[in-house]
């Protein structure tokens, strides 16, 4: 009996041609002519991206609220220089001239900013993770329906333009059925030593992992059944947050995985693979900001030239969403109601992590950190 050859243990493989790539609408959105006038609560560091990216946008931010006033007064300094400038984000929401509010502050903080915001009419992108209980986040997501108003979650990520090719090849049919989503991203997240994240625990699953879960939910929605993470301290880490991570997703008719080692010193790396019925997705780079994608399929290999960066393009298209949804009437591509169902694959994959048994998803519905 002779052994098989190469080709039957997929030891080696046909190398397909190169085809056009598909346009794809993966840029991140933007109104056609609704302008509205942008007040933005909490002025912490990542704030400047969001500044600098309605900048780039040409929309106006009119008051930037922290409870530190000088903190504020600095960002508006350097990315909006016409902002008026408060340390009472209550006085944000009195204002009638400003239609949409840009909430930043932790969960628990913003909680409540967001409810008074819908009360006072105003249209809310929230910070993400959204919130730490999915009956709270139901809530709110009531509130903005019975008031007539849009609520968003800035998953920026989103519009990272390597995940939003891939989201937007996927809904486009381009793979087929999705079988498999693995993603594996190795950097360093060392930077959190002596910020208040290095507090969260399970930051990594969570305020880091949401992009990946939402991301997930974007292309698989309605399919993941359970979820089996790990989480551990990495040798030579000096922050106190677990910064290694592992996810397993049990999905119908398929699978899914999430590596996040995010405690690589040199040579970081990240890699996106999506594997469908027809064809496949990769995404490979350096960095989160450097990524070449390849679509796979029995016409050959598309590898579309895309344009743009995470940051701060991602912050764009998170706003950008929100102001379409506001001027057509409709669900913002990042609603608050779609993200309940990525928080609820994070807070499974936290679930079982802390208990070190898979987690149904969708069974655990509030989250302590």
């Amino acid at each position: 009996m002779s052994a098989p050859d190469a080709d039957a243990y997929a030891l080696k493989s046909d190398v397909p041609g190169d085809v056009p790539a598909p346009d794809l609408p993966y840029l991140p959105p933007m109104p056609r002519a609704y302008r509205p006038r942008i007040g933005v609560i909490g002025a912490g560091g990542i704030v400047s991206a969001h500044l600098d990216a309605y900048r780039t946008a040409g929309w106006e931010v009119a008051t930037i609220c922290n409870r530190t006033r000088a903190k504020a007064g600095a960002k508006a300094a350097e990315f909006a220089p016409d902002a008026k400038v408060t340390d009472r984000w209550q006085e944000v929401l009195d204002d009638p001239a400003i239609d949409v509010v840009d909430i930043t502050p932790h969960p628990v903080d913003r909680l409540p900013i967001i409810e008074a915001a819908l009360r006072a009419g105003k249209h809310v992108l929230s910070q993400k993770p959204f919130v730490l209980d999915l009956s709270e986040g139901r809530r709110l997501v009531s509130l903005a329906r019975d008031r007539g108003l849009k609520l968003a979650v800035n998953q920026n990520g989103r519009w990272a333009p390597h995940l939003s090719w891939m989201r937007e090849a996927v809904r486009a049919g381009h793979v087929g059925e999705v079988i498999s989503v693995h993603v594996s991203i190795h950097w360093n997240h060392g930077w959190i030593v002596g910020t208040p994240f290095e507090m969260i625990e399970d930051l990594i699953l969570h305020d880091f992992g949401i992009h990946w879960f939402d991301f997930l939910h974007s292309i698989v929605a309605g399919r993941a059944e359970t979820v089996h993470a790990l989480a551990g301290a990495a040798t030579g880490q000096t922050a106190r947050a677990p910064l290694l991570a592992q996810v397993l997703v049990q999905m119908a008719g398929g699978q899914a995985s999430l590596v996040f080692d995010g405690a690589t010193p040199f040579g970081p790396r990240d890699t996106t693979y999506i594997a469908g019925t027809r064809g496949s997705l990769r995404s490979d780079g350096p960095d989160l900001g450097h990524q070449a994608v390849t679509l796979t399929t029995a016409q050959g290999v598309a590898r579309p030239a895309l344009q743009g960066t995470w940051f701060n393009d991602g912050f764009r298209g998170a706003m950008g969403a929100l102001l379409v949804a506001i001027e057509d009437d409709t669900e913002p591509a990042n609603g608050a109601e779609g993200n309940l169902e990525s928080l609820a694959l994070a807070f499974a994959a936290i679930q079982s992590r802390r208990t070190g048994r898979a987690a149904a998803v969708g069974a655990v519905t509030r989250l302590s950190i």
